[in-house]
């Protein structure tokens, strides 16, 4: 979020002209499904939650979201024109092993083992549906088998088109942990209380993301089960292992 207020360019770069790329291979090498990510970050500012793709992702906060919900008008836009399934997962929160560096748990685990400061923004008043990397794989590989069809029954849910065969869905641990709990679980992990810097809400931040996954739950049987402490704690192994620490 940060960096796209930084390096605006980088995400058009990527996450537009990208995603077109990629469109573009699937329109003429007849690819049966793209499954590909979208974010929890096109709700914005939204304040009902659970955050359900029935809701508004019409006011993006940030260019990164922005670009997210660009890539979901993309891909009903090429699975209505050339016949090409897509299904678009908005992604809550990801977390664990070879995951960016420069995300919340990478950042803390490094400053706490240095014995330097982490910066808590809101001053830790945030909620996050953090989600394993390993339950955001099982969602995928099930996605993958059930490209969706051109669906006439429910015009109002956005999240299908009677016209092409297009899905969003919300994939997410569906229980938002208090940012405070997270960093907690990284000192016991560790064994070492972190030294915080409080700092005010990041501009194109948000409050709280919680998802709503009842319609992948109901299509696909999805049932993420990494508790936060465990996938905190299988990180942390791996971290130590990786960087030989």
């Amino acid at each position: 979020m940060r960096y796209s207020l930084e390096k605006p360019q980088a995400y058009i770069d990527a996450n537009i002209t990208g995603f077109l790329n990629i469109l573009e291979c699937c329109r003429y090498n007849k690819i049966k499904h793209l499954v590909y990510a979208s974010s929890s970050s096109v709700y914005g500012n939204n304040s009902k939650i659970p955050l359900s793709t029935y809701d508004s992702v019409d006011h993006p906060i940030s260019l990164y979201a922005a670009t997210k919900k660009s890539n979901e008008l993309m891909a009903h836009t090429y699975s209505h024109l050339f016949g090409i399934p897509t299904t678009g997962l908005r992604f809550f929160t990801v977390y664990g092993p070879y995951g960016r560096p420069d995300m919340a748990l990478f950042l803390f685990t490094k400053a706490i083992l240095a014995g330097e400061p982490i910066q808590v923004f809101n001053n830790g008043e945030m909620k996050r549906d953090f989600t394993y990397v390993d339950d955001i794989i099982a969602g995928l590989v099930r996605v993958l088998d059930h490209p969706p069809l051109p669906d006439t029954n429910d015009l109002t849910d956005p999240s299908v088109s009677k016209t092409a065969p297009y899905k969003i869905y919300n994939i997410g641990n569906s229980s938002p942990v208090r940012l405070m709990d997270f960093i907690e679980a990284i000192e016991t992990k560790l064994g070492i209380e972190a030294k915080k810097e409080l700092l005010p809400m990041q501009p194109g931040d948000v409050p709280v993301t919680w998802a709503d996954t009842s319609d992948l739950h109901a299509n696909l049987d999805y049932r993420p089960d990494t508790l936060i402490k465990e996938g905190i704690s299988r990180f942390i192994d791996w971290y130590r292992a990786y960087y030989k620490l």
